[in-house]
């Protein structure tokens, strides 16, 4: 089913999407082993509200970073909610840049906290005003991206085919945020099958994304709290990395047998229908359709993709002559959800 806030919001183009920093903290906590020595850079986050800034300014020494770099897109909708950082009253938001390679406890309280970060911008002047509108694209942020060892952020949505370009074209670490229909994309799919793309730990997120006051909620997940800010549920948003993690390398239970009746082939793919990914038989060695959520449980060792339904170049050597449906598949002639092909390796 289509969800409709996202739908609307990608038709509108609008990108501001804050993540709450209890998603935040709930993903990028499989990763810290990688972040030691590392300079990390979110390209996306607005220094008034970024969850990541805050996040990892907070970590800095815990995860022992070598630098955080901060950049923002100009206009930002909100005030100084988090930081105090530029004038009160100031309503000209430009894009600005953020870098820190040092954290101390400056109010010797005995602990690192929003109240030194405050202290450490006021005191060292760090905070510089970008000379273009802080878009990713824009050279001067690509010369940023250049530097950093990790990418962590939620891109814009509307972008995010050619954000991802970007990170592959510089060679870069990443754990990003986007819908999950970026699954199907022509020019995603063809990385998660090649195992340069995979997804993250934990799953879909299900906390709110804070947005702008002129934002107009749609769905029954979108509310606003008590301070009135509001938020949007998105139900289909997750996290796509290629840092190598835990979860990655689990191995996949399976425990039901192959029969012809449970496991129908397609009319158009030479193909079992796998209806749930905690069905896949376990004495089966032919080509499966499973829904595009078994990413969250594929094992590279254990799985080979061979393609997705949507994709006809990818998949054309398992269409059945005679067939004129190339889209999804179809049993009987009902038309299926959308299918990742994959086979068990022996």
């Amino acid at each position: 089913m289509p969800n409709t806030s996202l739908n609307k919001a990608g038709k509108a183009k609008k990108d501001e999407f804050y993540t709450q920093l209890t998603d935040i903290e709930k993903e990028l906590k499989h990763y810290q082993k990688h972040f030691k020595d590392k300079i990390v850079l979110c390209n996306c986050d607005d220094p008034y509200e970024s969850n990541f800034f805050k996040y990892f300014v907070l970590k800095f020494n815990d995860l022992k970073l070598k630098k955080i770099i901060c950049t923002c897109y100009n206009g930002s909708p909100f005030a100084n909610t988090e930081l105090e950082l530029f004038p009160q009253g100031t309503s000209d938001r430009k894009a600005y840049k953020i870098e820190i390679d040092k954290i101390e406890d400056l109010n010797n309280d005995g602990t690192v906290n929003l109240e030194d970060v405050q202290l450490l911008l006021k005191k060292t002047n760090i905070v510089k005003e970008l000379k273009g509108n802080g878009d990713f694209r824009s050279e001067e942020c690509i010369d940023f991206l250049k530097q950093a060892d990790i990418v962590v952020t939620n891109p814009p949505f509307s972008l995010f085919r050619e954000y991802v370009a970007q990170l592959m074209k510089y060679d870069k670490k990443f754990i990003i945020i986007g819908n999950m229909n970026a699954i199907t994309y022509k020019e995603i799919f063809p990385l998660i099958k090649n195992n340069k793309i995979w997804l993250g730990v934990s799953g879909i997120i299900k906390q709110g994304y804070k947005v702008p006051d002129s934002y107009e909620l749609y769905g029954k997940g979108c509310y606003t709290n008590e301070k009135g800010e509001k938020f949007i549920k998105m139900g289909n948003t997750i996290w796509y990395t290629n840092l190598e993690h835990s979860h990655r390398n689990e191995k996949m239970i399976l425990f039901r047998n192959y029969t012809p009746e449970e496991y129908p082939k397609y009319d158009n793919y030479d193909a079992i229908e796998v209806s749930k990914t905690c069905n896949i038989p376990m004495d089966y060695d032919g080509v499966m359709g499973v829904p595009i959520s078994f990413l969250d449980k594929y094992n590279p060792n254990q799985f080979e993709i061979l393609g997705i339904t949507e994709n006809s170049d990818i998949v054309k050597k398992f269409y059945i002559e005679g067939n004129n449906k190339y889209d999804r598949p179809y049993i009987n002639g009902k038309r299926k959800y959308s299918r990742i092909l994959i086979r068990r390796k022996k």
